[in-house]
């Protein structure tokens, strides 16, 4: 599976950005799309992540309230709402995807498999 991540880019506090991710190969039902963050000097960190089956979604409480995680399966593509961004937000987000993965792995960056190559988000305050 290859993921090509995009929507990226230079906003102020309070603005929203879309990411999108688009993955190549099929995902299937017991898989699950993520996304995850790294700011500079810090360890990457679960954002968001979406089951394949079902679309149920996860978020890190940090972006609970702000962010909305969607998929759309016909193109094999997910999107990451950004809203009411923060200059904390600021980092390389990056999409990971697995096609096997539990619910108790899904916030783990480990678990997954591939790894699109990041796309800059910058929030000014």
């Amino acid at each position: 599976v290859q993921l090509q991540a995009s929507g990226g880019g230079l906003v102020q506090a309070g603005d929203s950005l879309r990411l999108s991710c688009a993955a190549s190969g099929r995902i299937g039902s017991s898989g699950a799309m993520g996304w995850f963050r790294q700011a500079p000097g810090k360890e990457r960190e679960f954002v968001a992540a979406i089951k394949w089956g079902g679309g149920h979604t996860y978020y890190a409480d940090s972006v609970k309230g702000r962010f909305t995680m969607s998929r759309d399966t016909a193109k094999n593509t997910v999107h990451l709402q950004m809203n009411n961004l923060k200059p904390e937000d600021t980092a390389v987000y990056y999409c990971a995807a697995d096609r096997s993965i539990i619910l108790s792995s899904i916030g783990t960056a480990r678990f997954y498999n591939y790894w699109g190559q990041g796309t800059e988000v910058t929030v000014s305050s």
